[in-house]
């Protein structure tokens, strides 16, 4: 089975007109990250990153009622400029989470003298993928991706 075909998936892609290299720094770098996010009017106030197989990230989101939604997650694979997997199926170090909910596939390719970006979110049951669709999929990592455009542009 390939990426593109498990029924599990949500996908967003977007052709983002800038070399993979400023996606790339958007996805690993903190101060970038904290910038897009979160779909607006929700901020990242906390982007911990330690971009490396086996390594874990720490992302919070806050809502504007000043509720934080934290995020832990470790990398399974991260392919400079190309490709980074994460997945919230454990914290920290290989230390299972309580309840996986999905694997995020996250893609750069030049096409078109820009970035073909394509970002995957793998459910571990159809259930999970149907909630997240549900939550606002589409128009929630839509929006957060007109945000990481904007702030990608400057990079080059």
């Amino acid at each position: 089975m390939s990426d593109a075909d498990d029924p599990r998936d949500l996908v967003l892609t977007r052709l983002i007109p800038v070399p993979r290299r400023a996606l790339w720094r958007a996805w690993t770098e903190p101060d970038l990250l904290k910038r897009w996010f979160a779909p607006a009017p929700y901020t990242t106030p906390v982007a911990e990153l330690d971009v490396r197989p086996g390594g874990s990230n720490h992302i919070v989101m806050r809502s504007p009622e000043g509720q934080d939604l934290p995020n832990r997650g470790v990398y399974l694979e991260v392919v400079p400029d190309t490709r980074l997997v994460v997945t919230d199926a454990y914290r920290a170090a290989w230390i299972p989470s309580d309840k996986p909910f999905l694997t995020v596939i996250l893609t750069f390719a030049d096409d078109a003298g820009g970035t073909r970006y394509t970002a995957r979110a793998r459910h571990w049951t159809m259930e999970d993928r149907d909630r997240h669709e549900a939550m606002g999929f589409a128009q929630g990592w839509g929006i957060c991706a007109d945000q990481l455009t904007e702030v990608v542009r400057g990079l080059g």
